[in-house]
């Protein structure tokens, strides 16, 4: 049995989407190995600096790339991203030598869009399909990858691993970080037309990378209640009270537990483990404050 058919058995989606606010997206034609970092998929010299570089930063480094087998071009994509809740940002710019990654300030990706690249007004849509880490990611995702990017060319990147091979096909979109499981080729769609028109799609839904599970968990409760796009709810936890706040007033309490399961392989061939999955007890609407 796959990772992810052990996984779809018992274990919800809600709050399995990695923990990330900022994205260091590179174009990477080509097989990636393993280990982006470890198996020096950008050059040995080059991958622990930056290794040593977005640790630092705390910066997540993806490798992308176009869906298919795609030419090695002159130039490679760079991807820029803050999936800050209050305003998310993703810039773009072309590097012509892998060395320039270098000479990016990648602290100044925790803070407002810096003008390094070029701004990017539409959704980026990331499709796991790092086979050397998973079978799953590639049997899953690439088909939807390859899919999406007949219909959004300019947006659709196959992606390293994303976290989470049991919950494949993972997807994510930046720059809000919201992330997807188990979707197949007609849902997937559907979430990125969604993601166009600037509403969250709740099918398949994982969480948004910016909060934590439990955070993620309750957004969800309170979106399944109601329709609000990513920029009208804010998740607030603060000495294990959780508050999901919509910009017109109301406002949500959740609480969350978070339960053992069974043990499973965190990705195919991998020894089984345990795995704690979250899930929402109560949800109360709170009293609109009046105004005085």
């Amino acid at each position: 049995m796959t990772c992810s058919a052990a996984s779809a058995i018992d274990e919800p989606l809600p709050g399995t989407a990695a923990t990330v606010t900022t994205w260091l997206c590179v174009e990477q034609p080509g097989a990636w190995g393993r280990d982006v970092l470890g198996d020096a998929v950008l050059g040995t010299e080059l991958s622990a600096e930056l290794a040593r570089a977005t640790t630092a930063a705390k910066v997540r480094l993806m490798l992308v790339r176009r869906p298919g087998r795609t030419a090695r071009r002159d130039t490679r994509t760079v991807l820029l991203v803050n999936s800050g809740p209050e305003n998310p940002w993703c810039e773009q710019l072309e590097i012509a030598d892998l060395d320039e990654l270098l000479n990016l300030d990648l602290a100044a990706l925790s803070g407002p869009a810096p003008g390094i690249g070029t701004a990017v007004a539409n959704p980026v849509v990331l499709v796991c399909a790092h086979a050397k880490r998973d079978q799953c990611c590639a049997l899953y995702g690439r088909p939807i990858a390859a899919q999406l990017g007949k219909l959004y060319p300019d947006a659709v990147w196959e992606c390293s691993h994303t976290g989470g091979h049991r919950f494949a096909p993972s997807m994510i979109m930046l720059p809000t970080g919201y992330t997807y499981g188990r979707l197949d080729t007609t849902a997937s769609a559907a979430v990125v037309a969604a993601a166009f028109a600037g509403v969250v799609a709740i099918d398949g839904l994982r969480g948004r990378s910016v909060y934590s599970p439990a955070a993620q968990a309750a957004e969800i409760a309170v979106r399944e209640r109601i329709e609000a796009g990513p920029a009208e709810l804010s998740v607030l936890e603060a000495d294990g009270t959780i508050i999901v706040s919509h910009i017109d007033g109301r406002s949500w309490r959740v609480a969350t537990a978070s339960r053992s399961l069974p043990a499973r392989p965190a990705s195919c061939g991998a020894a089984p483990k345990p795995v704690e999955a979250v899930s929402v007890v109560s949800l109360t609407e709170l009293p609109v404050a009046k105004e005085s």
